[in-house]
């Protein structure tokens, strides 16, 4: 029961993440009807159809992807026609005229009261719905583990209660702030006779986001923001209240924090910018399982033997990745003469993620040109005990880890450890030569 409250207040504590920035446009769109009637369906419609796609993306098959994506191009195409009903709404009225005759006649059926706008309900909670399909929130420490346990577990009704739990509190955060601009709007129309123009301008909001979210312009925006308050009062309630998930590593060997995944997570002390002491955490576990290999033909442990290796486990909607991965490509093109491999394990968070096409236009749009392991089946990720997005795993030549970072940040620290594992590599070469 604890996790339940937990992952509620994850979800309420979002909106304090760059996140929920996309979806604020599709929320406000309604924001000068009655609550009830209007605001209320949308987001539960939205904390629902959030539930339902992150229970999705830990089933496996080509069906849930494709399932995925067709839903994702109906609430473009919804969303759209929001947009368009907000800025020419006697347009939108005769493109929408056969959907709505039909939807109103099904409300009057089942639902008498409709809103006093002559709209139905369920206009609202199609919005939401449309709205949750596309809506990618930051995975922070608590619904990172909520995720990671959906994708080993696989889909469970536990795992559907918890996302729902955890979408049901950012929609109550959702719902003050729609409150909030419920109020504005009033006053604006009231007091300045702007009404129109805040219409307008909201279609406009609402057709830029939809075009922001299709192009995937909406992540790389994002990851110039600060991810906010939000993580750290998350890390605080996980100390509290969290379970403790298992340990991820390969090794017994490697003490860890499940709580601050933005710092190194090892039992002892280091120097930020100095070499820190790189014990054996355990051999470099197998690559095999991965489900498409791009950038390279497939690699084995045995391959990679004679090589320092790092290993970056990411997905390509995650910010925090996103925020990494300048860093790791610098390493790669500074160290790969010197006998660096980039090894990146692309393991999803959400359904969209699992799609092969959507992975190499990320590729394609980040810059990225090491190997990379599509693991859709998280057979890597179980062969790690791995837990986070990012996480990087540093092997030394000789195929053993000898450290890993979960998280962003400590970069200087990460580039002293690729540092002293070459110069390991050059010296084991240099005694075996003599």
């Amino acid at each position: 029961m604890t996790f339940f409250l937990l992952s509620y207040l994850g979800g309420a504590l979002t909106i304090l993440a760059p996140c929920i920035l996309p979806v604020l446009p599709f929320v406000f769109a309604r924001a000068d009807r009655p609550f009830r009637q209007s605001g209320l369906p949308l987001l539960a419609g939205m904390a629902v159809t959030f539930a339902a796609v992150g229970t999705l993306a830990a089933v496996a098959g080509d069906w849930a992807v494709q399932t995925n994506e067709y839903g994702r191009l109906m609430a473009y195409a919804v969303l759209v026609l929001m947009g368009v009903s907000l800025l020419a709404p006697q347009l939108a009225a005769r493109l929408t005229q056969p959907l709505v005759a039909m939807g109103s006649r099904l409300a009057n059926h089942t639902r008498p009261a409709a809103e006093s706008t002559g709209r139905p309900v369920w206009s609202s909670f199609l919005l939401g719905v449309a709205t949750g399909l596309l809506w990618a929130p930051c995975a922070g420490p608590i619904l990172g583990l909520i995720l990671t346990g959906a994708a080993l577990q696989g889909p469970s009704v536990r795992t559907s209660l918890l996302l729902l739990a955890f979408g049901a509190g950012a929609v109550t955060s959702l719902a003050g702030v729609l409150f909030a601009g419920d109020q504005v709007f009033a006053a604006l129309k009231r007091k300045l006779g702007a009404g129109e123009w805040v219409r307008r301008g909201l279609g406009v909001a609402v057709l830029a986001g939809v075009t922001a979210v299709a192009l995937g312009l909406d992540t790389g925006l994002l990851a110039q923001l600060s991810s906010g308050g939000g993580e750290a009062i998350e890390k605080a309630l996980m100390k509290r209240l969290g379970p403790m998930p298992p340990r991820a590593s390969p090794t017994n060997a490697i003490g860890w924090n499940a709580i601050d995944s933005r710092y190194l997570l090892r039992t002892g002390g280091f120097t930020p910018g100095a070499a820190p002491a790189l014990p054996v955490e355990g051999a470099l576990p197998s690559l095999d399982g991965a489900t498409a290999w791009l950038n390279s033909p497939p690699l084995s442990a045995a391959q990679l033997r004679g090589k320092v290796v790092l290993v970056d486990f990411w997905t390509f909607g995650c910010i925090n990745c996103r925020n990494a991965l300048p860093h790791v490509r610098e390493w790669e093109r500074k160290y790969k003469d010197q006998g660096l491999i980039v090894v990146g394990v692309h393991s999803p968070e959400f359904a969209y993620e699992k799609n092969l096409g959507n992975v190499k236009k990320a590729l394609v749009d980040l810059g990225i040109t090491f190997p990379v392991a599509v693991d859709n089946n998280f057979t890597i990720w179980r062969a790690f005990s791995n837990n986070y997005w990012p996480a990087h795993y540093f092997v030394d030549a000789r195929g053993r880890i000898r450290f890993h970072h979960f998280g962003e940040g400590n970069y200087e620290t990460s580039e002293e450890v690729i540092r002293s594992l070459l110069e390991e590599a050059r010296k084991d070469a240099a005694a075996s030569k003599s």
